[in-house]
Formats: structure tokens, sequence, C-alpha cells
């Protein structure tokens, strides 16, 4: 049976960061509507190096994107090409480097709404956080966010949704983990997640909600630390699940999206899907 799928990536919440500051999503594995695991990423820990592994299944070092200035269009398979292969459609609220990973080259006048059926993201919102600096940290809304994606499902329901908030990231490298900035805008994703998910829910979605990285008391990532690998990866669906306690691969998300949405899982994806 085909699941509708919404990821959500919570940029740079680390494991403990979420089990503290996300009472919502506690809240619901608490009452056993959710479940949680602990998730080991792959590295190096680096933003665009993450998103393209989250997609591919496929470690940094394999796919090639390595960090933030190796950015460029996927060239291996990938969630959103797979999905509009098979002809199911596709949407994402999220950074610009989403666009040029999986449509191309991002010019903010001409991509920053899509709406275009030949590409591998058919529906897109994407911010640029063009002027990003320690004085402005230049990040949208959680709840925007959250309303943006509610819109595109309500407009066009489309078979897999991705959500990506930046902001948990920014505020950690300018006020570090260690910090009530950081920790505040992990309950800000929290509390904005609270108000749409039993949307999304109700409207017939499996939803997951994890991290890229995680982020470290000097405010970076992109090492080995535990604190930047260790991420939460929540999932609220009616599968049959994994052990609470068994530690999660990284590079088992994209097999298991495209296997909740009965769509082939290409030979480069080596992992068994999750659920």
């Amino acid at each position: 049976m085909s699941n509708k799928v919404i990821l959500v990536i919570m940029d740079g919440v680390g494991y403990d960061t979420a089990l503290s500051q996300c009472g919502y999503l506690e809240g619901m594995v608490e009452l056993g509507r959710a479940h949680r695991w602990k998730m080991r990423t792959a590295l190096p820990t680096i933003s665009a190096a993450m998103y393209e592994t989250i997609h591919t299944g496929l470690s940094p070092l394999d796919h090639g994107v390595s960090g933030n200035e190796a950015l460029r269009r996927s060239n291996v398979p990938n969630i959103f090409d797979q999905l509009h292969q098979a002809g199911h459609s596709t949407a994402a609220v999220a950074h610009s480097y989403f666009h040029t990973l999986y449509n191309g080259p991002y010019d903010p006048v001409e991509h920053v709404e899509v709406e275009d059926e030949t590409k591998a993201i058919q529906y897109g919102r994407f911010y640029s956080m063009e002027g990003y600096s320690a004085a402005n940290i230049c990040a949208p809304a959680e709840i925007d966010l959250c309303a943006q994606a509610t819109r595109l499902i309500r407009r066009h329901t489309p078979d897999y949704v991705l959500l990506h908030s930046s902001s948990v990231d920014s505020l950690g490298h300018k006020y570090t983990a260690d910090s009530a900035q950081y920790r505040i805008q992990t309950w800000h994703i929290d509390n904005a997640l609270a108000r749409t998910i039993p949307i999304w829910r109700e409207a017939g979605y499996d939803v997951f909600v994890t991290a890229d990285h995680g982020m470290n008391a000097d405010g970076h990532h992109g090492g080995n630390e535990e604190i930047m690998r260790n991420v939460p990866f929540y999932y609220f669906g009616a599968a049959e699940v994994p052990a609470k306690d068994q530690v999660l691969d990284q590079l088992a998300i994209a097999p298991t999206v495209l296997s909740r949405l009965d769509v082939e899982i290409p030979d480069s994806m080596k992992q068994k899907p999750l659920l």
C-alpha cells in the first residue's frame, strides 16, 4: 500500500536537544502516538552533504557533495528523481540548496516559487537567507514554513513533501548549541509542528521528523563528535517499526521513503527500509 510522506528536517537539532526541548514530539512518543529513535548521521556532518545523503542513501564520500562548497545538481539516484520518474508528485518548502541539488541552479527571482511538473521538485517554496550574518540570521518563521507546506498539500496533494527549517542551525552557529537561543528555537519548531502535524496526519500522510546533524558548544559541526552525529528520528504512522532502542542509520531514510511510496529502490541505496 502506498502512503504519502512528509519529511521534516530540523537543521542542526541534536538528539539530546530534541528530547529536552520538543515537548510536542516527545509528548506524542510518551502517549504511544509517535515513535522516536536515535539516528547516526554520515560524515562529514555538513549541511549540503547531509541533505544529499538523506535523499540518496549514500555517504558524502560516495555521492560527492562533501560540503556546502561542493553544492551542485545531484547526479546519483535520489528520492525526488526516483519519484518523478515513477510518476509521483513532489513538493518542498526548503532552503534554496535543495533547489540546486534536485532542480538545478537557483535564481531567487525565478525560483522562490516553483510550480513545474517537469521538475524533480514540482511544487516548491524556497528561501535563500541572502544577507545572512551574525547581525541577522534571515530565517523564516517556523509556522510560516509549516503553513506553506500545508497550503501546498491542500492545493496539490503531493506524494512526497520535504519541509526544511534552517533557523536552529543558524542560531547555533551564532550562540552555540549550549545557549538559550538554540534551545528555544528548537522549541519553536516543535510548537509549529504541534499545530500542523495533526492536519497532515488527517490528510493521510506519514510524517518523519529528523535532523541533518547536531551542533557542538563551539557553534560548529562537520566532524565526528557524538553531539554532531546523534540526531532524532520521529515517525508518525501505522507501519511496523524497529525496536525503540535500535540506533538507526541516516542512509536508510531514502529507501524508507521510497518504500512507503511503493517505488522501486535503486541498487545504489544499500540500506534496507526502516519500516
